[in-house]
């Protein structure tokens, strides 16, 4: 019975369901949760699992492919370009930096040099999956820390193939066994005998497969499944996507993950990425929640308890020689204080990819099998910290660093069965909000100032200080029931991250949102949002009229040409949204034909409007007539009778 897989899943998800919203719950974060679950169904603890462990690992890794397939929708091929300084400096330098500091102390305790050069490679490694996760949960993954540790984590996802190319020539002896199946992805790592040249091709094949689809096989399938309107069908396809691509990378000898990777990267423009993220998140996350339980039952503590100086020496040494390693590369990089800080403890920990690299390395003979046992140890051991670490990071070590003082906790948000939810309560949000509740709505407002919530409170607002792109702020705010969200953010990349929150979440919530600048629009534009206000709009045209009233157009006049303005500039500007993912070149292109097209229409319409006799209600300028009329009849002229224009607007020239 207990050898059903229907118990062992029963199992999990017990321990699933009960220890990580408990953790949660004390402020422990999910990962940290799993991985107690993990460690109390255990072999070591209850027992309710153990000989199944390695199985299990093999398939909850695919949770990390999804992961990676994931974070690749969320970035840009431009922003990747931008990025390429990161993950090939810092990134690169990690890698070996890591690599010599371990093998320098390996080689002083007496450990052959190719053995102690093999366990740096080893331990250079970090966890993707929890460092992502953690990042991702305290809304630090789009920080300037968040996108180094991005880096960095990236190309160590890219080394593990040259690694796994040069374990076998670091065979004690140089002779190598057969190489075995360790691990969903070191199985085909050889290439299987291929000559390099031939395993070349194949990987670059693979590659340009997974572009040339994505751009012009995978979009029209989407397309078409989209036109069935069968959700599991398109959820099936998106499935078929992930488990295809990660079989194919595997065959050609490629990390699964990094396959899945450029994968998202190449659909990140296409129209149907949040469909993809909605379909594809609750896999990722149960596949994942696995993965951290199997890393946690995997815990050796028997050998722990039998060898504490050892496991424990090691542990604290490899955690702070990444530490120190991470933070010279930081400063070096010129990364602010906060950022080294996050970059350098957030990637102290040794990753999942280390479990490939230790089997691979005792099937080609680097090391035996009661070698591999102190290193699977260290692994588990320091990704169990490492929530430990960020829990550090964000309460202790990161208020003291970052500039502005100690980081304040958010409030207990009620929405009190407001009608409005509002993120960002600034020079914007503030008149949108005020108008709602002078109306007789209410408005629950979130804002990430501290010096802004503090003096609306003191003036008498109700605003609450938290974090709008946190999924469980929007929950207490309301969101679930509010009749209509407010996006008044000043940061566009936050105000992007909110609104594709509120899409995810709450598809059926209008959004009303402040853009920043034209690409803010676009970007907001492209989510399907359509009341969007660019902030500068609205004091362009009111400028705008008050230079020509000065130039001496009537009020009425000026206005009419304003509105005119701001009608064929958000034409034009619908009009450009089908260009944008066309290219620079095609862009411009089109962008100068859409200005010349707007100021021939602009001024073929509005030709002597300024000059023609405008009998609408002139309010501004009718005092002056008045007096002016009265200086002249003061002035000897013949008294006239002044007539007053009448309220239907209908009055003198």
């Amino acid at each position: 019975m207990s050898d059903s897989i229907l118990f062992q899943a029963l199992i999990y998800l017990v321990a699933a369901v009960t220890c990580v919203p408990l953790a949660r719950r004390l402020g422990l974060g999910s990962v940290l949760g799993y991985l107690i679950a993990g460690v109390i169904i255990g072999p070591n603890v209850l027992k309710l699992v153990g000989g199944e462990g390695a199985s299990v690992m093999h398939f909850a890794e695919f949770g990390v492919v999804m992961m990676l397939f994931l974070v690749g929708l969320e970035l840009r091929p431009s922003l990747l370009w931008e990025l390429r300084k990161p993950i090939f400096g810092l990134g690169g330098l990690q890698v070996l930096g890591t690599a010599a500091v371990v093998t320098g102390g390996g080689v002083l305790f007496g450990i052959d040099w190719r053995i102690a050069l093999a366990v740096g490679f080893v331990f250079a490694m970090s966890s993707t999956a929890i460092v992502l996760q953690s990042l991702g949960e305290k809304g630090l993954l789009k920080t300037s820390g968040g996108q180094a540790s991005f880096s960095v984590l990236l190309f160590q996802d890219l080394s593990v193939i040259p690694i796994l190319a040069v374990f076998p020539l670091l065979a004690v002896g140089g002779v190598t066994g057969p190489v075995v199946q360790a691990g969903h992805e070191a199985g085909q790592a050889a290439g299987e005998g291929r000559p390099g040249w031939l395993q070349g091709l194949f990987v670059f094949g693979a590659v340009g497969i997974i572009v040339l689809a994505g751009r012009f096989v995978v979009r029209p399938a989407f397309r078409f499944l989209a036109e069935t309107r069968l959700r599991e069908v398109f959820t099936a396809f998106a499935l078929f996507l992930v488990v295809g691509i990660a079989w194919l990378m595997q065959t050609v000898g490629l990390s699964p993950a990094l396959g899945t990777f450029l994968a998202g990267v190449v659909l990140a423009d296409s129209e149907y990425r949040h469909e993809l993220e909605s379909d594809i998140e609750p896999f990722k996350g149960l596949l994942l929640g696995l993965f951290f339980i199997s890393v946690g039952a995997q815990i050796d503590f028997k050998l722990i308890l039998d060898k504490p100086l050892i496991i424990f020496g090691l542990l604290i040494g490899v955690m702070l020689a990444k530490t120190a390693v991470l933070y010279g590369l930081g400063t070096f990089f010129k990364l602010d204080r906060p950022s080294r800080w996050l970059t350098a403890l957030g990637l102290a920990q040794v990753g999942e990819f280390a479990f490939v690299l230790i089997s691979f390395g005792e099937a080609n003979r680097v090391w035996d099998h009661e070698f591999s046992k102190p290193l699977i140890a260290v692994t588990a051991l320091s990704m169990l910290a490492t929530p430990g670490l960020f829990m550090f990071l964000e309460r202790v070590l990161l208020p003291r660093v970052a500039d502005g003082g100690p980081r304040r906790a958010h409030d207990e948000v009620s929405h009190d069965g407001a009608q409005v939810v509002m993120a960002g309560f600034g020079r914007v949000g503030q008149v949108v909000g005020r108008m709602l509740r002078m109306s007789g709505f209410g408005v629950t407002v979130l804002d990430l100032d501290p010096q802004i919530v503090d003096m609306l409170r003191r003036l008498g607002s109700k605003v609450y200080y938290g974090d709008a792109s946190r999924l469980d702020l929007l929950m207490a705010a309301g969101c679930a029931n509010a009749k209509m969200f407010v996006l008044a953010i000043d940061d566009p990349e936050k105000s992007v991250e909110v609104a594709e929150l509120i899409h995810r979440h709450f598809p059926k919530l209008p959004i009303i949102a402040r853009a920043r600048n034209r690409q803010h629009y676009y970007q907001l534009r492209k989510m399907g949002i359509t009341r969007i206000f660019r902030e500068t709009m609205g004091s362009s045209l009111d400028m705008g009229q008050a230079a020509l009233r000065e130039m001496g157009v009537r009020a009425h006049t000026a206005h009419r040409i304003a509105q005119r303005w701001k009608e064929h500039d958000e034409a034009a500007i619908d009009e450009m949204l089908k260009y944008i993912d066309k290219g620079q070149d095609v862009w411009f292109s089109e962008a100068k034909k859409a200005l010349e097209n707007f100021e021939k229409s602009m001024k073929s319409e509005l030709d002597g409007t300024h000059r023609e006799r405008d009998p609408g209600w002139n309010n501004e300028t009718l005092r002056e007539e008045i007096a002016a009329r009265a200086a002249q009849a003061a002035g000897g002229a013949e008294v006239a009778a002044v007539q007053i224009p009448s309220p239907s607007g209908r009055g003198s020239g």
